[in-house]
């Protein structure tokens, strides 16, 4: 199983605000290309991959939209609208819930209020957590094993605090490259690394 984990910070928790701020500053196209980077493959798309997407910019808890490849039936197409789509009908189910609770919203998909450090302190449990990091080791001279799983980002970087907690969790810095790219364009290039080190999905 390969888990992504993508930390929206500036993603509103509001469905119509959500749709609204694509290409504002906010870039909540991000959610979208990551998505679609993560499941989808052409003409089919990937089994064996779950991908959280965390969105922050809230009045009360953040929300956590849980998508798991191997139960979607109705994806409905991979396009920036239709998965920003699924995204709002997410945040639509949510209203009214109280911290850290779950609720599904359809085949493969749920939602739960619950933070970004509350989501890792659970995966950690039994996942291999990796963070993005220029210093990090390169990701071809990695050894992964288990489940592995990727934490990212949207354009705002993660706080330096984050890095010392995700350290007290077990996370491994791994890197890209020297250059800083999009969360969608990381996903792609793990994917292909660990396609070649055969691991995961297809190995």
């Amino acid at each position: 199983m390969r888990t992504f984990v993508l930390r929206a910070r500036a993603a509103p928790t509001d469905s119509h605000r959500l749709l609204a701020a694509v290409g504002t500053e906010a870039h909540t196209e991000i959610l979208a290309h990551t998505l679609m980077n993560a499941i989808f493959v052409a003409q089919s798309h990937r089994p064996d991959v779950v991908v959280y997407l965390v969105l922050e910019s809230t009045q009360d808890f953040s929300r956590t939209v849980r998508f798991d490849a191997n139960a979607m039936h109705a994806i409905g197409g991979f396009d920036e609208q239709s998965l920003l789509g699924k995204v709002a009908r997410a945040l639509d189910a949510s209203r009214g819930m109280g911290k850290e609770e779950t609720r599904p919203v359809e085949s493969g998909v749920t939602v739960q209020t619950i933070s970004f450090e509350r989501l890792v302190q659970q995966l950690a449990g039994d996942h291999q957590l990796y963070v993005m990091d220029r210093k990090g080791t390169p990701i071809g001279a990695e050894s992964f094993a288990g489940n592995p799983c990727f934490l990212l980002t949207d354009h705002i970087p993660m706080p330096k605090k984050t890095f010392g907690s995700l350290e007290r969790l077990g996370a491994k810095k791994i890197t890209l490259g020297r250059t800083m790219l999009f969360a969608s364009q990381c996903v792609v290039l793990i994917h292909h690394a660990l396609d070649q080190h055969g691991t995961g999905p297809g190995s």
